[in-house]
């Protein structure tokens, strides 16, 4: 790679209590589980272990403000010897009234709204929250803030399942209207980079770090999900 070449590695929050019920959390400060923690800890020592091997891995280490993210955050920036940089433009989606409830619980107390979302209409707005569109264009105007501020250095965005989701669609081309059928796995490793004119997935979904299976929460499909499963409730 040369060096206009910028490597943004995105790293998906460790588990939560709700993660494992698929309870919405959007911008609801929600710690992590213990075994959140336990997978927060295997990635700072992954990290470590690369830091010992190769000198150094990142140059900045970001991450949503959300606590469930700074806990995962913390031990990557301890073994890289870096500052932690907050930012709420990395927060997940706002899910409104979503937030709190399974999807279950939200089909029965807002049923049109629930039917809305369905039909994976980007421009719907869930009430007191964005819209995919909405949500899509803070991410990506973001990462391309980053782009400019961090040219041809090593990034380390710590975030949450939907921002993952936003940047690999940016960096492919992929429709916010089709289905995914790539992981958003708790406390992974993906990396992306852009070489100035250009993005490309160097790796996606890495959880070598991890000695236990991690969860996605779309219907517990670690990858492929079909057109007709229920839009992914996107516990993140």
């Amino acid at each position: 790679m040369t060096r206009t070449t910028t490597t943004l590695t995105l790293i998906r929050h460790g588990e939560t209590d709700w993660n494992r019920v698929k309870r919405i959390q959007g911008h609801t400060d929600i710690p992590l589980s213990v075994e959140g923690e336990r997978q927060a800890m295997l990635l700072g020592e992954r990290i470590a272990r690369e830091v010992a091997a190769q000198g150094s891995v990142f140059d900045h280490v970001l991450t949503s403000d959300l606590q469930r993210a700074v806990q995962t955050a913390a031990p990557v920036a301890r073994a890289c010897g870096l500052p932690l940089v907050r930012t709420a433009r990395l927060r997940e989606r706002h899910y409104g009234v979503f937030e709190t409830h399974v999807p279950d619980e939200i089909q029965a107390a807002f049923p049109q709204d629930y039917a809305q979302w369905q039909t994976r209409d980007p421009d719907f707005v869930i009430p007191g929250g964005e819209s995919m569109r909405g949500f899509y264009a803070r991410v990506t105007e973001f990462i391309a803030q980053v782009l400019r501020d961090y040219a041809g250095q090593r990034v380390a965005l710590v975030a949450h399942g939907g921002v993952l989701d936003c940047s690999y669609r940016l960096a492919t081309g992929l429709a916010l209207t089709e289905p995914r059928a790539y992981p958003l796995l708790n406390a992974s490793v993906n990396r992306l980079s852009h070489d100035g004119e250009r993005w490309h997935v160097l790796s996606w979904g890495d959880v070598a770090h991890l000695d236990d299976a991690v969860r996605d929460e779309s219907n517990d499909k670690p990858v492929a999900v079909a057109v007709g499963d229920r839009v992914d409730p996107r516990v993140v």
